[in-house]
């Protein structure tokens, strides 16, 4: 696998590496000791989760809030998405500032989201199926959302025909400036 660190400390594309022949391919997805060794972050994952959307719904911003943060590995086994990250960490140089990238079953890209970040995408393709790895259980209690076009960060979500499908819980989200002063208090 090759490991890029982006222009946010902590956050990492991963490319794995496809072995293919006339009946499909094999690809790991993740393995701990290289993950370790190329990150130098000691990760211990405990849940996997998948959705499936259709084009134009946008999840999130979500984070988990306080001692309930999750660390993510993120990537789509069918569609395309565009996946944000928005870095949330108290004193971080680059607070406020997002990521984007294409995930797609076509590219195997992989994206890993330290903890006290907001993390979103919005489906390209008709239908995606979205995998994610968290390193911490799932709280209700603990879940806040970011405002997906909160104009202090600036995020270039795509215009999508028929525009965004969005849930009214994450249509109810907080602006930048009060996620930051919730991500590490515990709920």
């Amino acid at each position: 696998m090759k490991y890029s660190e982006t222009g946010i400390k902590g956050l990492w594309v991963i490319e794995p590496q496809r072995f293919g022949d006339k009946r499909g391919y094999f690809m790991e997805t993740f393995r701990l000791d290289e993950f370790t060794l190329a990150t130098g972050t000691d990760v211990s994952f405990v849940q996997d989760n998948e959705s499936l959307s259709s084009r134009g719904v946008l999840r999130g911003l979500h984070f988990q809030r306080g001692s309930f943060s999750q660390a993510k590995l993120v990537r789509v086994s069918m569609g395309r998405v565009l996946d944000v990250a928005v870095d949330l960490r108290p004193g971080s140089p680059t607070l406020g500032r997002y990521f984007a990238m294409e995930l797609s079953a076509e590219n195997a890209l992989q994206l890993f989201i330290p903890r006290h970040f907001a993390h979103g995408f919005m489906v390209l393709s008709e239908t995606a199926v979205f995998q994610y790895k968290v390193d911490n259980f799932y709280a209700p209690q603990a879940e806040a959302t970011l405002q997906f076009n909160d104009p202090d960060i600036g995020i270039a979500w795509p215009e999508i025909e028929g525009g965004y499908n969005i849930s009214p819980k994450d249509l109810d989200a907080l602006p930048l400036r009060l996620a930051a002063e919730i991500v590490a208090v515990d709920p």
